[in-house]
């Protein structure tokens, strides 16, 4: 099968508001660039649906699901809302589409799963969103479609499913709805002493979840190690009949909220090893807040699945859209640099792999050697 890229409009000028990390464009930005570069083929764009109320019960309350279509309907919350279900705070703010952004990204995750039902890829960068609960938004995060995509892929099923998450943040919620489910093997890399604070090195999330905390710095070198050492060997012994791959760019050098040291090339080496290990991948979004960043990311990520070459400096009318982003940060650590609009290619940032993340790899491969073989 083709890959295919699931995306919608409602993504270009939906915000957060003007103070909030994901005022930045993000999926619209990957739709331009992607469509610049000659790179969606006939059939491989799908737009996104919006989910149904219904559908999204299937993980989420309907009390929390109603109380998020008020509030996007009165712009407002009241007390209740906001006590009971994080609504209406500084991060999950009330904004005009805030069911209806999250509920498309929700319906693209799960027509996904449909798509790969016999087989295929599919890459939708408006899913990944890990954070949010049953009942409550987190973490910028209204509806969690991670889990809904995962449940997804169940209802088809399947018995074997794996979810690998590289955001720089733990993927709490979805180790609160399905870390305990045999069916499920989740595996999340990300900053250690960073929020949400969870995701330590021995929690297992009741089940087989497995969770790397890495320091700050981590770089694409130790992202190989960490690859190679431990997330492919991992899923090869559980031989995934589904592989999702949460590809969160907030582990990049330049974004804001991690202090990690990725290139984009570490997120094109982790989607293509990942692609065909099972019949089934989809790669979806997640965190990123550099606009120049994630929007380069997810487009390579895009083109790694297609087999493309990302090389080189960008034609004109992709630069041309890569320019005319903003950013409302300041100071010199933020300035524009010029391969942000050059080309989609990272400078590589390798480096050592520290005895501290090496110990932790060795240490999770001897437990998954223990429980499953891994050797």
């Amino acid at each position: 099968m083709t890959p295919v890229f699931i995306g919608s409009e409602i993504y270009r000028g939906s915000s957060y508001g003007a103070a909030h990390p994901l005022h930045i464009p993000r999926v619209s930005t990957v739709m331009d660039l992607v469509r610049a570069l000659g790179w969606l083929g006939p059939g491989q764009y799908r737009t996104s649906p919006r989910a149904k109320p219904a559908a999204l019960t299937g993980f989420h309350t309907l009390d929390y699901i109603a109380a998020l279509q008020r509030a996007e309907d009165t712009q407002t919350v009241d007390e209740g809302a906001m006590t009971r279900h994080a609504l209406g705070t500084t991060a999950n703010p009330v904004f005009p589409e805030m069911f209806r952004r999250p509920a498309t990204g929700a319906g693209g995750v799960m027509l996904a799963a449909e798509l790969v039902a016999t087989g295929g890829v599919v890459h939708t960068p408006g899913g990944g969103t890990h954070h949010a609960m049953a009942d409550r938004a987190n973490g910028f995060c209204y509806l969690n479609d991670p889990v809904l995509c995962l449940l997804a892929l169940r209802r088809l099923g399947l018995s074997r499913i794996a979810y690998v998450d590289i955001d720089a943040h733990h993927a709490d919620g979805v180790e609160a709805a399905l870390g305990g489910d045999d069916d499920m093997l989740l595996i999340s890399v990300h900053e250690e002493n960073r929020w949400p604070y969870t995701g330590k090195l021995d929690d297992t999330g009741g089940g087989r979840s497995i969770n790397l905390p890495v320091p700050r710095g981590f770089n694409d070198t130790e992202m190989r190690h960490v690859l190679h050492r431990l997330i492919l060997p991992v899923l090869d012994q559980f031989a995934p009949q589904a592989v999702v791959l949460q590809c969160g760019s907030d582990a990049i050098l330049e974004d804001p909220l991690s202090r990690l040291a990725l290139s984009n090339n570490a997120h094109v080496e982790v989607a293509a090893a990942l692609r065909d290990l099972s019949p089934r991948f989809i790669a979806l979004g997640g965190g990123g807040y550099n606009p120049w960043s994630v929007a380069r990311c997810w487009t390579r990520v895009w083109g790694a699945l297609n087999g493309l070459d990302a090389s080189g400096d960008l034609p004109t009318v992709a630069q041309d859209i890569l320019r005319d982003l903003s950013w409302n940060r300041r100071g010199p650590a933020w300035q524009v640099q010029p391969h942000w609009t050059a080309t989609l290619n990272d400078p590589p940032r390798e480096g050592p792999v520290r005895s501290e993340l090496a110990d932790r790899v060795d240490r999770l491969r001897q437990r998954c050697s223990a429980t499953a073989g891994v050797s």
